[in-house]
């Protein structure tokens, strides 16, 4: 079993930028894929960004060259910096885990709780 725990969601302006982290515990970190999901108001949840066990890494096109994931195998921690926010990055936040990169872009095993993030214009 894994356990995920998010943290670092708030409110922003617009252009603003905001450091989500996702403690893991339960397994061991370094063999997992890590991944951040969203979900909005009357959306489905999709894939932000993911990141290998070995460091290949995954954006979604409406994020890339604003968002950056990264991990810290030795804190058991993934993070995503989210820069150059816009309103419709307002959602839910989601971190996802699996062993396995390609179910981690499509069908994680485990998930967090999920923390707010509002970007207001």
């Amino acid at each position: 079993q894994v356990q995920l725990v998010e943290s670092g969601g708030g409110l922003v302006q617009a252009g603003g930028s905001l450091r989500l982290s996702c403690a893991a515990s339960g397994s061991i970190f370094s063999w997992n894929s890590m991944g951040w999901y969203r979900q909005a108001p009357g959306k489905e949840r999709e894939l932000v960004a993911a990141i290998s066990s070995v460091g290949n890494t995954y954006y979604a096109d409406s994020v890339k060259g604003r968002f950056t994931i990264s991990r810290d195998n030795a804190k058991k921690t993934v993070y995503l910096q989210m820069n150059s926010l816009r309103p419709e990055d307002t959602a839910i936040y989601y971190c996802a885990a699996s062993m396995a990169y390609s179910k981690v872009l499509s069908t994680p095993d485990y998930w967090g709780q999920g923390t707010q993030v509002t970007v207001s214009s």
